[in-house]
């Protein structure tokens, strides 16, 4: 028994030191940005932005890629949930403003280099304002 205590006490100790003293604690945010499709856009497979590439963003969105907001800075914020739904995958209220330029407010986390963000409102949606089908054709069969 006094065997079983000791091991047990020793894989706590090393426990408690491997494991951080606390979360990673999130920074209140505003970004501004255009919601786009992450798989097309990192991958670079075809436009993905602005209308030239609505239908396919909401295809990608649907059927579980993640989606990200392009912020007006030039980051790439990785949308974890928006407000209260309760859908990480193919969420209905991201599919609806898919290619829409918005504004959020949120709680960003940065683990790795990649921006997560929990949108906590969708405070501006201005829908879709970057006009590209005329130069791009329709993404993804093209012209």
């Amino acid at each position: 028994m006094k065997y079983c205590v000791g091991l047990v006490a020793a894989l706590l100790g090393a426990l408690a030191t491997a494991l951080p003293a606390h979360a990673a604690t999130p920074d209140r945010v505003r970004v501004t940005g255009e919601i786009i499709d992450t798989w097309c856009y990192v991958t670079e497979i075809m436009y993905a932005e602005g209308t030239a590439h609505h239908q396919c963003a909401v295809w990608c969105a649907v059927g579980g890629i993640p989606v990200s907001i392009l912020g007006e800075d030039g980051n790439v914020y990785m949308v974890l949930k928006v407000e209260d739904d309760g859908d990480n995958v193919a969420n209905p209220r991201i599919v609806k403003i898919q290619s829409h330029k918005v504004t959020v407010d949120g709680d960003l986390y940065v683990r790795d280099g990649v921006r997560y963000l929990v949108v906590t409102q969708v405070a501006d949606d201005q829908g879709i304002v970057k006009l590209t089908h005329e130069e791009y054709g329709i993404q993804p069969f093209g012209e």
